[in-house]
């Protein structure tokens, strides 16, 4: 019984495992299952041997019982030869001889007897032991069962973890690429484009106000100078001359002068880079 106890109470014990609990404590919830799965198989061979133990046990009981049976049955048949033969010689006038295998069938009826004892004595023994062997079967079959349905937790606990590790690091990924953050790189890139846009423009602008003043300057000084000619010549009394005509300029002088002036803008743009 003590044997008995032990078994299940360890079956009981390993059925009644806390897998959360144990999930709850591990660094690596996988290695722990793995662990958990090692320690469960193990406990299981060794409660396999255990049971096959007592099923071992069991079968030298119902050996032995058989045995006393036939041991009963063979002295039983043996004090009815000796009573027979004791009959015979007191019919045929040996009384001595009679007295004698009376006294055999006497001893062999006590060795009898003490046989269907021995085997009276073991049935309780044997049925308790195979109620023992039939619960112990039961709860390893339910240990087998535990480790199969262990087994299919840990492939889905640890796809569940793999699944949940993946996700978290996309999360993490998509925070850290963050384009309406103003601190992120792409906006401080952007930043730095449009600046540069700006100073481009800008400078166009100035240029193109030096190309225009450089003009006016031009025209003031032709007007100043036609002005002076005329009075140099009122003072002196003489006839004023006309001007000379302007020089005659081509269309292509004047589109190759602004691709010059044009080309000197571009350079001067150039260069403040």
């Amino acid at each position: 019984m003590v044997e008995k106890q032990s078994i299940l109470g360890r079956i009981a014990q390993l059925t009644r495992a806390n897998v959360n609990a144990l999930l709850d404590r591990a660094e690596d919830p996988e290695k722990m299952l793995d662990q958990l799965v090692r320690d469960y198989t193990a406990s299981i061979a060794e409660a396999r041997d255990a049971v096959a133990q007592t099923i071992g046990n069991l079968r030298l009981a119902e050996k032995d019982y058989e045995s006393d049976l036939n041991e009963a049955k063979d002295w039983g048949a043996k004090a009815l030869a000796a009573s027979t033969k004791a009959d015979q010689l007191r019919a045929a006038g040996d009384a001595a001889g009679a007295d004698k295998w009376d006294s055999l069938a006497k001893v062999a009826l006590t060795k009898q007897i003490s046989a269907e004892n021995e085997a009276k004595a073991s049935e309780p023994i044997i049925a308790s032991q195979r109620q023992v062997v039939d619960q112990l079967k039961t709860g390893l079959q339910q240990m087998e069962a535990k480790l199969s349905d262990l087994k299919s937790k840990r492939d889905t606990l640890v796809a569940r973890q793999k699944s949940a590790q993946a996700q978290v690091k996309v999360q993490g990924a998509i925070r850290s690429i963050n384009v309406m953050d103003p601190t992120s790189e792409l906006s401080r890139y952007e930043d730095q484009v449009r600046r540069i846009e700006a100073q481009a423009a800008g400078q166009a602008e100035i240029a193109s106000d030096s190309l225009e003043a450089q003009f006016a300057e031009l025209e003031a000084s032709s007007a100043v100078s036609e002005a002076e000619l005329r009075l140099a010549a009122l003072k002196s009394g003489g006839a004023i001359e006309a001007p000379a005509p302007a020089a005659q300029i081509t269309d292509g002088q004047v589109d190759e002068a602004f691709a010059s002036l044009k080309d000197e803008a571009e350079e001067t743009q150039e260069s403040s880079y």
